[in-house]
């Protein structure tokens, strides 16, 4: 069985709730409900935090022991040399998402820190942006 685990940055604990007309409706523990129950051969974890530093030692953490991480580290995508560092750092590959379309908003979302350590990016399709990265595992 794979062990992944998405880890989701600042504000992501307001989906649902934050600006429906970018990121939807639906909470992400209820769309993680779903995808547990869609990919029941696959061990998903799951992490959110607000503080830079914990999503740093998160990866850390899982950076050696899982087959993949599945990373939105939403606005600190643009601003953490740090995060970027992290990843570099670990041996488990990592999937950058996000939710919305990056290149469609301001134009310091262009820039990313993870993207140039990171297996892949997916970004624009919702939470399904999230299921595309499970299935490139």
């Amino acid at each position: 069985m794979k062990k992944l685990i998405i880890i989701n940055g600042p504000n992501l604990n307001l989906l649902g709730k934050r600006e429906p007309n970018i990121y939807g409706s639906l909470s992400f523990t209820d769309f993680l409900e779903e995808v547990k129950e869609k990919y029941p051969k696959v061990n998903i974890d799951y992490f959110q935090s607000n503080i830079e530093g914990e999503l740093i030692d998160k990866l850390q953490e899982v950076g050696f022991s899982y087959d993949g991480i599945i990373l939105n580290a939403a606005a600190y995508t643009h601003t953490s040399v740090g995060i970027g560092d992290a990843i570099k750092a670990i041996e488990t590959p990592v999937v950058e998402v996000h939710i919305s379309n990056t290149f469609n908003r301001e134009e310091f979302r262009h820039q990313s820190f993870i993207s140039p350590n990171a297996k892949g990016v997916i970004l624009g399709f919702g939470l399904q942006s999230y299921e595309l990265a499970i299935q490139s595992f």
